[in-house]
């Protein structure tokens, strides 16, 4: 299934022109360096085609000819190739090791093209190759680029556009399938067999030069006496197509992908008609990570508007298909991490019911729609990306699109974190109430669902504790104003873990603190607002569990954000 998807990507996009992906024979590939060459062979200049990109610098992209899955043994490129392969200069390896990669590489092209090719450029390159002019070289200023770090270099005759590589392949090249025929799994076609199928490239935590996801290399992994790429037989048509595909998606300046935790992942839709749904999902992984909140928001604010404006029409309500994939290294492989089918219309249902699981009433300074990066970043230590546990943004990630309650996980970092620092900060809070609500939603629960803002009806005993806690503080910070520590500094830990050990030494200063409160209306107030909350706990519990002790941080959070509501002067709160 995962390869027939990425067979159907590549095929979509190439039935569009201006993004079409790589014919079978050829890929993209970042070339930073160009030798122009005269039309009668002479050297003329080495080009840059880098650019800068922050602090480094991105070489250009060009479709050239495949390259070769090189081994141990010397194998050149058609065309283009590192610096050694192309002008024969030693660099990393030994002289006689680059001087036979260098013949192998002009071998190459003769083989291609015959000794005296009919393409004028191609002649201009034998020329040149026959008495490379190495002291022009040296005396560019771009040669010490070259000789310091080996990079891809091609050629481009001057006043051309195109490179060299980049010609019309004739008829010998452009006949590439040589392996076995057999049917292949995928297309179900009888077909040549790939033996070996193309790296995949940009994995976090993968080879540079690309990890295998098809691939079958010990004994253990092989049967019935099959050798590689005959024990799962794709065509070497398919395999060109889904790993040319799998690449593009997982490209530097693709919007198709999202590096979460340990893991990356990509995701597409299956038209081009549901591309709006694809850009608004990679909007919402692909939030830049700014220490700016107001950029931030305003990001996550025009995914949800685009989400809310996506329709279809009356004959096709719910789209297309949606694809995920998630990937991890192994080993020298690609391990599958997850892999999640939904249409489109559940797809952007999914998000928009997560925005909707988050949303918490907010102080003054916040700022509404958190990403998930702010979200799981609540929950580590300082705050800081690094802290977050390894796996909890791709499990999160995969839960929002498959509709899947929140890990467990997230909620104990949460309200571990909360105990620790003694502050519930709203993405904690969001966070907090979405995964319970998601959870009691999935198990079927006889409980409410906590609700944006305070909900004085809710019978919850650990809510109400949260909601009694935070009026015990109120009732001390207007007793006694400018305090350094409240009761949250010294109790909130074990008040929202073993209430019964806290509260009644808290209900008796409670006595004290009301005691010293000036304003007759405002201890009145305090005093039929405590009744009011104890009078719905008929008995203070022993102990609470993780999904209570996060009931108890959302009562108090509520309560907390109520009192900064305009109440009436009946009610008695002072400003």
């Amino acid at each position: 299934m995962i390869l027939q998807a990425l067979v159907e990507y590549y095929d979509r996009r190439g039935a569009t022109r201006d993004r079409a992906l790589a014919p079978q024979g050829w890929e993209p590939k970042q070339i930073p360096f160009i030798i122009e060459i005269a039309s009668d062979g002479r050297f003329v200049q080495i080009v840059d085609t880098r650019v800068p990109d922050g602090k480094r610098m991105v070489a250009k992209q060009f479709v050239v000819p495949k390259g070769v899955k090189r081994s141990s043994n010397p194998e050149p490129n058609l065309l283009w190739d590192n610096v050694e392969y192309v002008l024969g200069v030693p660099i990393r390896n030994d002289p006689a090791r680059v001087s036979d990669e260098h013949d192998m590489f002009v071998s190459l092209i003769t083989d291609r093209f015959g000794p005296e090719p009919s393409d004028s450029g191609i002649g201009a390159l034998l020329k040149f190759m026959a008495h490379i002019p190495l002291d022009a070289l040296e005396a560019d200023p771009l040669w010490t680029e070259l000789a310091n770090t080996n990079p891809f270099i091609s050629f481009r005759v001057a006043g051309q556009t195109d490179l060299l590589c980049q010609m019309e392949a004739p008829p010998s090249f452009a006949n590439l399938e040589t392996g076995p025929i057999g049917r292949c799994l995928v297309s179900g076609e009888r077909a040549p067999i790939a033996r070996l199928h193309p790296a995949i490239k940009n994995v976090r935590g993968g080879n540079t030069s690309g990890t295998t996801l098809v691939g079958f290399n010990w004994h253990a992994f092989k049967s019935y006496g099959r050798d590689q790429g005959d024990n799962a037989p794709v065509s070497e048509k398919v395999a060109f197509k889904y790993t040319t595909a799998l690449n593009a998606l997982l490209a530097p300046d693709s919007g198709n992908r999202a590096w979460l935790g340990s893991s990356t992942y990509v995701f597409w839709a299956e038209r081009d008609a549901d591309m709006a749904v694809e850009q608004a999902v990679a909007g919402f992984f692909s939030i830049p990570r700014t220490d700016d909140p107001d950029k931030g928001a305003a990001w996550m604010a025009d995914v949800l508007a685009a989400l809310r404006s996506v329709s279809w029409t009356a004959g096709d309500p719910s789209g297309g298909r949606f694809y995920v994939l998630g990937l991890a290294p192994n080993a020298g492989r690609l391990a599958v991490r997850s892999w999640t089918v939904a249409t489109v219309s559940e797809v952007r249902s999914r998000l928009l019911e997560h925005f909707g699981d988050i949303e918490i009433v907010l102080p003054g300074f916040a700022r509404p729609h958190p990403s998930l990066f702010r979200l799981l970043c609540s929950t580590a230590l300082l705050g800081k990306a690094e802290n977050v546990a390894p796996n909890l943004q791709g499990e999160m990630a995969e839960a929002i699109l498959a509709g899947r309650p929140y890990p467990i996980t997230v909620l104990a970092a949460a309200v571990l974190r909360t105990r620790a620092e003694q502050e519930i900060t709203p993405e904690r809070a969001a966070l907090i109430k979405a995964v319970i609500n998601r959870h009691r939603r999935a198990t079927g629960a006889e409980r409410e669902e906590l609700t944006v803002a305070l909900d004085p009806a809710n019978p919850d005993p650990a809510y109400r504790l949260g909601r009694l806690f935070a009026a015990l503080e109120r009732a001390q910070e207007t007793a006694s104003p400018g305090l350094n520590a409240t009761i949250r500094d010294r109790y909130y830990g074990a008040a929202s873990s073993t209430p019964v050990t806290v509260f009644p030494r808290l209900l008796d200063l409670k006595n004290h603190h009301i005691s010293k409160i000036e304003s007759t209306p405002t201890r009145a107030w305090l005093e039929r607002l405590i009744g009011e909350i104890v009078d719905g706990i008929p008995k203070i519990p022993p102990h609470l569990s993780l999904i209570q002790q996060g009931d108890f941080a959302i009562g108090y959070y509520h309560q907390r954000q109520d009192f900064f509501r305009k109440h009436t002067v009946s009610e008695g709160e002072s400003n």
